[in-house]
């Protein structure tokens, strides 16, 4: 699989601003999935993944073996309160949100791939793209990789800019990667860090 990043290359908004305020960072589940692929039709409609896809990625994200990290972001209502991150809300306590965003890892013999990336285009500019990415390479720290790499289209230098600006550098092409359209894909890496400190992106 590869990643069909859409997240801004702008810094993260400041806590506590518009942008920040009841949004909330958890794992995927199994109901997450219809708005998940709504998102996911919308925002890759040339070659969205499937269900199975999905239902596949989620299938390796629990258990003692788990190999696999899956995120959404989910925007609580204003009167819902302040914001959590990672496992707090969503739609197994009763609150109603809607996704805006979601995010995967694979981890196999130390090498994490960042699966995909998407966010709504109305939180475009929000920093939500970045916040998920750095949610992302904290999972690849905790798979204990030594590394990480993904896939992005080589016409898409909004989102390579971002990956730069996290310690992605480019190693190489795969030609025709992308279809329907044969596009090229750039491949990058990025050495995860040895401890759980994010990069720095806000003020960038």
């Amino acid at each position: 699989m590869s990643v069909r990043p859409s997240p801004d290359p702008r810094p993260p908004a400041p806590p506590g601003s518009p942008g920040d305020r009841g949004l909330v960072l958890r794992e995927m589940r199994w109901w997450d999935l219809a708005p998940v692929l709504a998102l996911e039709r919308e925002l890759f409609p040339e070659d969205a993944w499937s269900p199975g896809m999905f239902w596949s990625e989620l299938a390796h994200a629990r258990g003692p073996h788990a190999t696999r990290r899956y995120l959404v972001a989910e925007l609580m209502p204003p009167c819902w309160g302040s914001p959590r991150t990672a496992t707090g809300g969503g739609a197994d306590d009763g609150r109603e949100g809607r996704l805006v965003g979601y995010g995967g890892l694979a981890a196999i013999d130390g090498t994490g791939d960042i699966q995909t990336i998407a966010t709504a285009r109305d939180q475009w500019g929000s920093g939500l793209g970045s916040r998920l990415l750095t949610e992302l390479l904290g999972a690849a720290t905790d798979f204990e990789c030594r590394e990480v790499l993904l896939e992005v289209r080589v016409d898409n230098l909004r989102a390579q800019r971002l990956y730069e600006r996290f310690g992605f550098e480019p190693i190489g092409f795969r030609r025709g990667y992308y279809q329907p359209g044969n596009v090229d894909a750039l491949v990058m890496r990025r050495t995860t860090q040895t401890s759980s400190e994010a990069p720095p992106v806000q003020g960038t």
